[in-house]
């Protein structure tokens, strides 16, 4: 099979393993927004704030050490169980300690001591399937992988649905109904992570066989490499969640108290009108990363890397534009309350900022296949800093909107200070002059219809059709070559 078609097939794949699940959980947004003020949403996703950047302290690389070791090493065995082995024991460890320092880890991060016990159960039982998820992507299984990715969603969807609408109108209707022992009013928030608790567990008990098949042989000096290799790769980890989630926290910070959960939350529910870009974007990596290893020791490995590049950015641009053009009607159907509304000016630049994002991970094979991880580290760190920087900066003059700016530019100097470093080091010949003139015209075009025409449908239409238009003009060949030919 054409690689590039299989790696689209694949892709496409993950993609449903990956649109499915969050469309779902998109799908709780409107919930959100509909049972809780835009003050409680933003406690809500502070807290997640903190889930994401002690998912990635736990993982500290591993999964990516384990897609190289595992590309490469002969005895592939040694490689799951030594990494199984690593991650088993420093989640349990970390667990452990803090729980005995709840009271002081709840003050330090800023959450309600009620909540940190959920917070340690859900992160601990997430870092214990990362690498049996690893485990089957780079076998190839992406069914199953969207099987039970899918399902964790489903659980998760279900038990919200349940517990913040089924459940209260149960007891409404019926106070003397057996569900009444399970309700507690303005309980919402714990709901919510006792869903996602008991979906994360169920989800570890679905991958258990990844566990229970190993040898649990732990090689010291394989694990060493493992780590020397993953170490940059936390780093770069730590400082792409500062980027992705550290500006609900400062916010949170940096606002008057009586206003910052709301702005908080405000941001965050307008935030999720990139999500359609996100997904994308995140499919897309989950597809490219295997092959980029598969691919590296084949002849002239380059030329196919520009050539996702190219696809990736005609395909996001487009989304991109369709995203802007259709802001209003998308906030209708998932931010239900107009109280959230306020915060819809910063959504082209969260979309934007995603697709640079998106870009950025496609340029950065260079530094995976050639072992230079350190270089992803330092390009994420200089991205944190001017998210920290921007937001310590501006957040008390501009708000939210600040910290769009921030991400924005964070993303895009990721983008290009990785094409910049990867251009001596390792070549590829990627076709600038079409990836700026389709990210041109659709930042042109998205500005006309968002700030223009002021969000106008009867302006952005028809920009998005001469848009595809034009693509459909330029690539219409090139496209068919890939999706059609054996």
């Amino acid at each position: 099979m054409n690689p590039l078609k299989k790696l689209f097939k694949q892709t496409a794949i993950y993609g449903l393993a990956t649109v499915l699940p969050r469309m779902l959980s998109f799908i709780l947004v409107p919930i959100y927004t509909a049972v809780m003020a835009p003050g409680a949403y933003g406690v809500v996703t502070k807290i997640f704030a903190w889930f994401a950047i002690f998912n990635v302290v736990l993982a500290y690389g591993m999964e990516t050490g384990f897609f190289r070791f595992y590309s490469k090493e002969d005895n592939k065995d040694t490689v799951v169980s030594t990494s199984l082995i690593s991650i088993l024991g420093s989640t349990t460890l970390f667990v452990l300690i803090a729980f005995l320092f709840q009271t002081g880890i709840a003050n330090l991060l800023n959450i309600d001591e009620g909540y940190i016990v959920y917070v340690l159960f859900i992160i601990g039982l997430d870092a214990l399937v990362l690498i049996p998820f690893a485990w089957l992507r780079a076998n190839e299984r992406p069914v199953k992988y969207a099987i039970v990715k899918i399902s964790n969603v489903a659980i998760n969807l279900g038990l919200n649905i349940f517990f913040l609408i089924v459940l209260p109108e149960i007891v409404e209707t019926n106070p003397d109904s057996a569900f009444g022992a399970l309700y507690k009013a303005d309980f919402q928030i714990a709901y919510i992570f006792i869903a996602n608790l008991i979906a994360s567990g169920i989800t570890l008990l679905l991958m258990l066989p990844v566990y229970l098949k190993s040898k649990y042989v732990f090689d010291l000096e394989l694990w060493k490499r493992m780590i020397k290799y993953a170490a940059p790769v936390l780093i770069a980890g730590i400082a792409y969640t500062i980027n992705e989630v550290f500006d609900r926290i400062l916010l949170g910070e940096l606002l008057p108290e009586n206003i910052a959960d709301s702005e908080i939350g405000k941001y965050s529910a307008c935030y999720k009108l990139a999500l359609f870009m996100t997904l994308f974007a995140t499919a897309f990596r989950m597809g490219i990363e295997p092959f980029f290893f598969s691919h590296a020791g084949t002849d002239n490995p380059q030329k196919a890397y520009a050539q996702i590049t190219n696809y990736f950015v005609i395909l996001g641009s487009v989304i991109l534009l369709a995203v802007v053009v259709f802001a209003d009607v998308l906030k209708v159907l998932f931010v239900r309350d107009e109280a959230y509304w306020d915060a819809m000016n910063i959504v082209p630049l969260i979309v934007l900022a995603s697709f640079f994002l998106g870009i950025y991970h496609n340029l950065s094979v260079w530094y995976k296949v050639t072992d230079k991880t350190r270089y992803g580290a330092f390009i994420s760190v200089f991205g944190a800093i001017i998210t920290i920087g921007i937001n310590l900066a501006f957040i008390p003059a501009f708000g939210y909107v600040a910290s769009a700016i921030a991400t924005v530019l964070a993303y895009g100097s990721m983008m290009l200070l990785s094409y910049y470093l990867g251009k001596s080091r390792y070549p590829v010949p990627y076709n600038l002059r079409k990836i700026v003139f389709y990210l041109g015209i659709s930042i042109l075009f998205s500005a006309i219809a968002f700030y223009g025409f002021g969000r106008s449908l009867f302006a952005g239409i028809p920009l998005l059709l001469i848009f595809l238009a034009l693509v459909y003009k330029l690539e219409n060949d090139k496209l068919r070559q890939i999706f059609l030919k054996k």
